[in-house]
């Protein structure tokens, strides 16, 4: 437990490193940020949205929508300042040909995550087609830096243990926003930890000792948060609503929902 700990402390450390190190490379250039992002978080007073008399229902709990509306202006802030301007430097020193590797790349080591659930779920198929994913994109597609799994008809399965507990009937819990990481919920924030630490004992045990583990898997986090990131076209407060944490909240659980009945 105490190696573990350490682990993950280490984990976070270092890709807090790597991700200023990207920004402080990127700085002799100019990162190309929508400049119709507000300068400050807009605010809307209900007097000037809402139709008197007209009833507004929310069937999403939220009982620390406090704390959940600071953290959403805080990731607005953190996107806007740190985590965009990175991704302008990811894309403006990478070709568009090496970025769609390291898509490819980072998926394919998530067939652990999808693979796992799809087994605790009691998904035979779906589990069967994401270990012939792993195994086609590790060979013929050379370390998973290609798809070539898509292309021959396997569709990636995704699954994770936020879903693997709605499968089972586990409620949403209450509404979270979480710093950084966005939209969730108490059933999902419990499922990210799960993965999170199933995924870094995997890699723990299939390292060799050979290997600096820990900064291996760090840099990892940090080009798999970047990709990721990258890949979202979201961005706040552009979604021309006033009522825009009211729509996201709601579409993140419908998103779920779905996600959970497939």
């Amino acid at each position: 437990m105490f190696k573990l700990t350490v682990h993950n402390i280490r984990t976070a450390g270092i890709v807090l490193v790597c991700l200023i190190t990207l920004l402080v490379s990127g700085c002799s250039v100019t990162p190309q940020i929508d400049p119709t992002l507000p300068d400050e978080v807009p605010i809307h007073t209900a007097e000037e949205v809402l139709t008197p008399g007209t009833i507004y229902a929310s069937d999403v709990y939220d009982p620390i929508e406090g704390f959940n509306r600071r953290s959403y202006a805080f990731n607005y802030y953190f996107d806007k300042y740190v985590f965009l301007p990175i991704v302008a430097v990811y894309e403006f020193i990478l070709p568009d040909f090496v970025e769609d590797r390291i898509s490819n790349f980072v998926d394919n080591i998530f067939e652990f995550t999808n693979f796992t659930n799809n087994v605790l779920q009691l998904k035979p198929d779906p589990a069967a087609i994401t270990l012939g994913r792993f195994v086609l994109n590790t060979t013929v597609g050379v370390a998973g830096l290609w798809d070539p799994a898509t292309y021959f008809g396997l569709e990636r399965q995704t699954e994770d243990f936020g879903q693997t507990l709605g499968h089972y009937g586990v409620g949403d819990g209450p509404y979270i926003v979480l710093p950084i990481l966005g939209p969730s919920n108490l059933r999902d924030t419990t499922g990210l930890v799960v993965d999170t630490v199933a995924f870094s004992l995997f890699v723990d045990e299939v390292q060799s000792d050979s290997m600096d583990d820990n900064d291996v898997h760090l840099i990892f986090s940090g080009v798999a948060a970047v990709d990721k990131r990258h890949r979202q076209s979201f961005r706040y407060y552009q979604t021309g609503t006033p009522f825009e944490y009211e729509t996201i909240r709601m579409l993140y659980r419908s998103k779920r929902q779905i996600e959970i009945a497939k």
